[in-house]
């Protein structure tokens, strides 16, 4: 193990540069060294790993460490890591509030800005909160588990071209210690179709009731009430 002192993190996400999350993720790890902040402007949650690369980027400086970006959590990620903070030690993108498990990565914006810093060589980790059906996030809570997890895997070794991939089970009801599951994406898709509506197709799904596999990220995170960690590699083998 690997203990890291005085960091210097990127913090992004996909809800935005005023999404509750992102403030509830920097105080989780205020105290580890240099915080910047590299967020979206504009809300951009199911994205997945869309770039820009044909029109300008818009980025604005609202504090000091502290920057929106009219574009895509990947593109958050592209201009912190060539342009802000080439020296930057982590990035971590979060706190979604919404589970980003199994089939999920290939569409959250969350887990792309994690994997695009992964690519580009830098230790990165996409953090999520699962809402429970009909249930609100209570962000004190979720910040005091979050916190337990973020400084256990920045004290871990991670190899090049991986990142990680959290969940937080729900309801959290206290601060109780809640275990963690080390475990991979589960393969089984999302239950879903569309309804016809004339012209138009209108997606209806639910990812509460969704088929999942004994030991993967979706059991271990809706059924053991435990906190999956999934590491991810960047390339497919």
């Amino acid at each position: 193990m690997e203990v890291y002192t005085d960091l210097k993190i990127i913090l992004t996400n996909d809800d935005g540069i005023d999404g509750p999350g992102l403030e509830v993720l920097r105080g989780c790890v205020q105290d580890q060294g240099e915080i910047l902040v590299v967020a979206p402007v504009q809300p951009q949650s199911g994205i997945g790993h869309k770039i820009t690369t044909r029109s300008p980027i818009l980025v604005e400086k609202l504090e000091p460490n502290r920057y929106s970006v009219d574009g895509t959590p990947a593109d958050c990620s592209r201009i912190a890591l060539k342009q802000l903070a080439p020296d930057a030690d982590w990035l971590i993108a979060g706190i979604n509030p919404g589970a980003n498990l199994g089939s999920d990565v290939y569409n959250s914006g969350t887990v792309a800005a994690a994997r695009e810093a992964a690519i580009l060589g830098c230790r990165s980790i996409g953090i999520s909160q699962y809402v429970a059906k009909d249930r609100q996030i209570d962000w004190d809570i979720t910040g005091y588990h979050a916190a337990a997890v973020l400084k256990m895997l920045l004290e871990k070794t991670l190899e090049p071209a991986w990142f990680w991939n959290v969940n937080l089970p729900h309801p959290l009801n206290d601060y109780s210690e809640i275990p963690f599951g080390f475990c991979g994406l589960d393969t089984n898709p999302h239950k879903y179709d569309f309804h016809k509506n004339d012209k138009q197709y209108i997606y209806t799904g639910s990812i509460h009731e969704r088929p999942r596999n004994p030991g993967t990220d979706v059991a271990i995170c809706f059924d053991e009430k435990k906190i999956s960690v999934t590491k991810i590699p960047v390339g497919t083998t």
